[in-house]
């Protein structure tokens, strides 16, 4: 479903320290690093900046493959001195077999180990929890995009809607909106891409960048991005890798 999801932080450094320290007792090590970002897997970090405020309100739910990893991510967070924000456990309001614990990285996101053994697996995140304005204008943009992104609604309440796609999902709920996440969603076909944008834009969603080749990314990239009610940069981009 992501193809990556990029946050800004307010201090690379710590992040990256909080971050590597949880993250490995799930199995993931940092997979790639550059001067300007830090990535495991399918999730990113970037350092903030004034036309890229850092990342705030945000929950993202990573895959552990035991209930004892989850036990460590929570262990291993708060013996570093890292908030608690939930302690280890079932919790049975979001399936029979769903285990998670949750901490607070070092802007005070939400991060949550979480082993369902039903869930499937596409990359380290397996969620997203996304504060809205506006559940229903939210949905409605989320709506008009899914066809190109990949995605479906899942749980559809007035206080919770839910997009999934094959081994993951993002939820919209109500409250102060979670601002400045990137979020993108991987496509094999150029017109997929074009059609997001050209369906966002014609709904009155705001281009927050034309469908085009970014090699500075890397020779192939092809993406559009689009702004969502709150404000959230949303691509989608074919890598045109094979």
């Amino acid at each position: 479903m992501f193809d990556h999801v990029t946050i800004r932080v307010t201090s690379r450094a710590a992040s990256e320290d909080f971050y590597n320290a949880v993250l490995r007792t799930l199995g993931t090590d940092e997979s790639y690093r550059t001067n300007t970002f830090s990535e495991w897997d399918n999730f990113s970090l970037a350092a903030a900046s004034v036309d890229n405020p850092p990342t705030r309100r945000l929950h993202v739910g990573f895959v552990s493959p035991s209930r004892d990893q989850v036990d460590r991510f929570w262990r291993v967070g708060t013996e570093a001195g890292y908030r608690d924000d939930g302690p280890p456990g079932p919790r049975p309001q979001y399936s029979e077999e769903y285990y998670g614990a949750f901490l607070l990285d070092p802007d005070g996101n939400s991060a949550e180990a979480v082993h369902d053994r039903r869930r499937g697996r596409g990359g380290v995140i397996d969620h997203l929890w996304i504060r809205v304005a506006s559940v229903a204008g939210a949905k409605a943009f989320y709506e008009t995009i899914a066809p190109y992104a990949g995605l479906r609604i899942g749980a559809d309440t007035p206080d919770r809607v839910q997009f999934v796609g094959a081994a993951a999902s993002f939820s919209l709920v109500p409250g102060t909106p979670t601002e400045h996440v990137h979020m993108a969603f991987g496509t094999d076909d150029d017109a997929l891409v074009r059609g997001f944008h050209d369906a966002a834009t014609a709904a009155g969603y705001r281009s927050h960048g034309l469908p085009g080749e970014r090699p500075r990314y890397h020779r192939g990239y092809y993406a559009a991005y689009v702004l969502d009610p709150d404000g959230n940069n949303i691509e989608v981009v074919n890598h045109h890798r094979g």
